[in-house]
């Protein structure tokens, strides 16, 4: 079987069982995995990558196709499935098993990861709106604290997503999406470098690429 029918295969079977950690309908195009690897291949001299929720790959390979000999990619992804499909595509599938050597797939949340390896860049896939907003403060303090400084960490989200739940959303889950809006805006008031509007995306996305410096984490909102 083709990679990609693996891929969407895989990917539509995790959304069925785990949709709460997963937080998409469909892979990630093309289209928001070129601007989510935007700064990939940028630097004079090697990066070190960490892609956090890598899923299936899709932004994998678009991070790969960016990537040059001395670079270094680390992929963390929580879901087992994924992490084992990841390790089978640097295994046996082009263009993924030719990087083989210069990746290293690490099955686990991303608030255990080790921080003795810091990054120059980070790009996110976890659907951050999805989770409570403390563990999205957790998330976000642990990736910039996992950052170099003058490193970037750019994630995405989809366009009106919280709008458009809190319409149908109860109260409690209302004041959850507040208290995510509240997070977000904090931090890209200090450190938003670009916004990517993407959409040949299912659906349309922004792409937020922040340069945070380690004593602006953001501040957990209060509770109302």
């Amino acid at each position: 079987m083709k990679g990609w029918l693996r891929e969407y295969r895989l990917f539509w079977q995790e959304v069925w069982r785990a949709y709460h950690t997963t937080g998409a309908i469909l892979p990630s195009s093309r289209s928001l995995g070129r601007s989510l690897a935007r700064y990939v291949g940028q630097a004079d001299g090697p990066q070190w990558i960490l892609e956090v929720g890598p899923g299936t790959g899709a932004v994998t390979r678009c991070i790969l196709a960016r990537m040059r000999p001395e670079d270094r990619l680390d992929l963390v992804e929580l879901n087992e499935r994924f992490a084992a499909g990841l390790r089978q595509r640097f295994e046996a599938e082009e263009p993924f098993r030719k990087f083989q050597t210069q990746v290293r797939i690490f099955h686990m949340p991303i608030q255990q990861a080790s921080e003795n390896q810091p990054y120059d860049l980070i790009i996110s896939g976890l659907p951050l709106n999805n989770f409570p907003a403390a563990v999205v403060q957790e998330i976000l303090d642990k990736m910039i604290r996992l950052l170099k400084p003058g490193g970037m960490l750019s994630f995405f989200e989809y366009i009106g997503i919280r709008k458009m739940k809190a319409l149908i959303a109860g109260r409690a889950d209302r004041q959850r999406l507040r208290e995510i809006k509240a997070i977000f805006q904090e931090l890209f008031r200090q450190s938003e470098k670009r916004r990517d509007w993407v959409w040949l995306n299912t659906p349309p996305a922004w792409v937020h690429h922040l340069q945070p410096q380690p004593n602006h984490l953001p501040t957990s909102p209060a509770r109302g």
